[in-house]
């Protein structure tokens, strides 16, 4: 495909000077993605530490806030490896902060993150980069930029100083844009696509990052139905392929559905983890949202789905 090779390589279209990927890396827009991801991650934290074996990314005693603020203190939550772990909760819970702590964009003033069996602030910011990936709530791509060569600054955190654009670079953006059939717009302008076609380009320069977790911020928010339904089965098949994916959501019968792994949150706190079918019920619900419903399996795949009684329903 030389139109996809031409538009990717950097070297030709930046001036020979790819532009920092975000995520991790910096404090921007979108960036790498993981390893680790399936149905096997559903018994999660609880089947890891029985078996003594710690999993790759989780918060240990750590109060985060922001400069005097704190949202949460004494927070300890493992993000189970190969799992598609999907954070819930009301408004100002914490479920960002918890996000932020784990992409290593907040650093707790007491406890500690960990990756890999290391506090994740004692690595520097470029190998975090290599192992983490952070797509924000809202990213923004410079104006007038091309979808291969955006998804190309997802390599930044493997470029060294005068290096040249190489094969791998080139393999690792080809496949990223085919995982999330953004393959046809590799010549088109960003600013050009619709809502879901841009997030998409977002998840492909995550993915051309190379990581091995991708934490993801509301990444289905502003989007309309029909969108928010492609991304979380994208999700599904990253975490199929291998991936292990932290989301924040809104929407609980899409987490309910999607996700492996599920973390309620309220107050800062963890209310309930553990696989949806397990943890969601109405007495949950009605404990972390305030909201009177009932809970009945998903017509089409028998998860949990959340149906709310109504105010005046809720009154009887």
């Amino acid at each position: 495909m030389p139109e996809v090779q031409n538009a990717v390589n950097p070297a030709a279209n930046l001036g020979g000077q790819p532009v920092v990927a975000a995520g991790v890396a910096s404090t921007g827009s979108a960036a790498g993605v993981a390893g680790a991801g399936s149905a096997a991650g559903v018994a999660g934290a609880a089947g890891n530490s029985a078996s003594g074996v710690k999993n790759r990314l989780r918060v240990e005693g750590a109060t985060i806030g922001y400069d005097k603020r704190t949202i949460s203190e004494e927070l300890s939550v493992e993000i189970p490896d190969k799992s598609f772990t999907v954070i819930v909760g009301p408004n100002a819970c914490g479920k960002s902060t918890l996000l932020r702590g784990l992409s290593r964009l907040l650093k707790p003033t007491k406890g500690q993150v960990v990756l890999d069996g290391a506090d994740i602030h004692s690595y520097k910011a470029k190998d975090v980069a290599k192992r983490i990936g952070l797509l924000p709530q809202s990213s923004i791509a410079p104006e007038g930029i091309r979808v291969a060569d955006l998804v190309a600054r997802g390599r930044h955190p493997h470029q060294k100083l005068f290096q040249q654009w190489t094969e791998a670079d080139e393999k690792a953006v080809v496949e990223a844009m085919d995982a999330t059939g953004v393959t046809p717009l590799s010549g088109r302008l960003v600013d050009e696509l619709s809502g879901g076609q841009r997030q998409r380009v977002w998840i492909s320069m995550a993915l051309a990052q190379q990581t091995d977790i991708l934490l993801l911020d509301e990444p289905t928010t502003y989007l309309d139905i029909t969108y928010q339904i492609e991304l979380l089965e994208l999700f599904t098949d990253l975490n199929l392929a291998g991936h292990t994916l932290v989301a924040v959501l809104h929407d609980l019968n899409h987490a309910a559905r999607y996700a492996t792994h599920l973390i309620a949150m309220r107050g800062g706190k963890v209310m309930a983890e553990g696989a949806p079918t397990d943890i969601v019920t109405a007495d949950l619900v009605e404990e972390v949202f305030g909201l009177k419903c009932v809970v009945v399996p998903d017509p089409i795949v028998g998860t949990p789905q959340v149906v709310p009684l109504g105010r005046d329903r809720a009154r009887v």
